[in-house]
C-alpha cells in the first residue's frame, strides 16, 4: 500500500508525459495504412460509380497474376 500512496504522490507532483515512442508509432502507422490502403484501392476493380475514374499518378500499378503460386514462375531460368 505504501508503494500506491508513493506512487501516487509522485504522479501528483509531474505532470505525466506520454512517451514519444507510443506516439510516433501510432503516426507511422496510420501514415501506413493509409498508404498501403490507397494502393489497394486504386489498383483493384472500382465499385459502383467509380469505374470510369484514373488511377493518380503517385499510385504504382501492381500487376497481378491470374493465377498465382501456381505453375513455372514466369522469367528467370
Amino acid at each position: 500500500m505504501y508503494f500506491l500512496m508513493e506512487a501516487a504522490a509522485q504522479a501528483a507532483k509531474e505532470p505525466y508525459q506520454f512517451p514519444f515512442a507510443f506516439t510516433a508509432v501510432y503516426v507511422i502507422g496510420f501514415i501506413a495504412a493509409v498508404s498501403i490502403g490507397s494502393i489497394a484501392w486504386f489498383n483493384s476493380k472500382r465499385p459502383v460509380g467509380w469505374e470510369d475514374k484514373e488511377r493518380p499518378d503517385v499510385i504504382p500499378k501492381v500487376d497481378t497474376d491470374s493465377t498465382p503460386g501456381l505453375g513455372e514462375p514466369k522469367g528467370g531460368k
